[in-house]
């Protein structure tokens, strides 16, 4: 492919739908619409994928920033605050959408990674965190018969500066929620949760001004 040919091809631009778009057979109308496709594919909210984009879309309602922009599937970060912070969401739930013994033990993957930019199509070299702030999100609800993942009050959130995560001395891949527990200091509810981010946010910076200004050692 020439650099001509691959200039035509850069990233496609999103467009914010509203749900009554509807299907069409080149120009003419069919009897079904994106609604309908969202029906479809997003209603079961238990299930692990639907699960961590709605655990995406909660945050970002109490960041204020989900009314006029479009989830990005492959961005640097989940979400991005009005303040430029860039948020991490990892969820976890007790309760599957498939046949269950027990409920299940509860963990995040939190890996570096390679960080892929959509612009060039390129991974960085080297694996790292690049969001400033993680919430971890628990649809900690236990009893199946009233599970209701639309309701907030179900869901615990716990919210960490990323330098915790990189400066912890135990695994650098998952982390417990007994291990989460201790380093957040407890769980924030959903009405506190924009508070809670931008605290952290104010602890990340604080600590990479101070490592900034640490000497290099020669």
């Amino acid at each position: 492919m020439t650099d001509a040919e691959r200039s035509r091809f850069g990233p496609v631009q999103c467009q914010r739908l509203l749900g009554s778009e509807r299907f069409h057979d080149g120009g003419q109308a069919l009897d079904f619409d994106v609604r309908g496709f969202w029906c479809w594919s997003a209603s079961d909210l238990v299930s692990n994928t639907t699960r961590g984009v709605l655990a995406e879309y909660l945050v970002a309602r109490a960041l204020g920033i989900s009314h006029d922009c479009v989830r990005e599937e492959w961005a640097e970060c989940d979400l991005k605050a009005s303040d430029g912070t860039l948020v991490e969401v990892k969820s976890a739930a007790y309760i599957q959408s498939w046949y269950q013994k027990d409920l299940s033990a509860v963990s995040f993957r939190v890996p570096k990674t390679r960080g892929w930019d959509r612009e060039t199509n390129r991974q960085d070299d080297l694996p790292r965190r690049k969001a400033d702030v993680y919430v971890f999100a628990l649809l900690a609800h236990k009893d199946q018969a009233t599970l209701d993942p639309l309701d907030v009050s179900q869901w615990q959130f716990y919210v960490l500066p990323t330098y915790v995560l990189d400066e912890r001395r135990r695994s650098q891949h998952s982390i417990t929620l007994l291990s989460l527990r201790m380093l957040a200091g407890g769980e924030v509810p959903f009405a506190l949760l924009k508070a809670a981010v931008e605290q952290a946010a104010s602890r990340q910076r604080a600590r990479r001004a101070d490592r900034s200004s640490e000497p290099e050692e020669e």
